[in-house]
């Protein structure tokens, strides 16, 4: 029903409650929870319930939301990649988070990739955006090396941390 995408080495398709044991595994790595936040999914039923509040609607409302990476050659479970609708920002986001194993291996450009070319050829989207920290500095080369370019340093509601905004406009 709703889109999935193929890279040479992964698979995305969008997250569901079935993915809810990686995603309570996920949003608990030191990582995720130092650059992303902690969204105090501290079981994997708080991770169902996060899937069917946050994911789902927007997958609904817009046709695109949260994807499940997987890894081709043994359909693991790597990470996560998403369009998202986030609260505070104007636009949409691209968004990635990895397991710990995978990271620096080019999974994430690979699927963030794929996932930009489908939000501006499949999606109609005509520019994107991403936040990152600003001690987050693998996630700016990954942003920079997708094509998206340094523009403002914002804060959302509701927090008080300055954070680096990137854009990239549909050629």
């Amino acid at each position: 029903m709703f889109k999935e995408f193929e890279t040479e080495r992964v698979r995305l398709k969008p997250t569901s409650v079935e993915d809810a044991e990686f995603i309570y595994q996920l949003m608990n790595t030191p990582k995720f929870i130092q650059y992303i936040g902690d969204r105090e999914i501290k079981s994997v039923v708080r991770a169902k319930d996060y899937i069917k509040t946050k994911m789902l609607p927007q997958l609904q409302r817009l046709g695109y939301s949260n994807y499940t990476v997987f890894q081709k050659s043994d359909n693991s479970k790597i990470g996560t990649c998403g369009l998202y609708d986030r609260e505070g920002l104007d636009g949409i986001d691209i968004g990635f988070a990895f397991l710990p194993q995978y990271e620096g291996r080019g999974f994430a450009y690979e699927a963030a990739n794929r996932l930009k070319n489908a939000a501006f050829e499949e999606f109609e989207i005509q520019e994107i955006k991403a936040i990152t920290s600003k001690e987050n500095s693998s996630s700016q080369r990954l942003l920079e090396k997708l094509g998206l370019e340094m523009a403002d340093i914002i804060i959302l509601p509701d927090d008080d941390e300055e954070l680096l905004l990137y854009k990239i406009q549909k050629k």
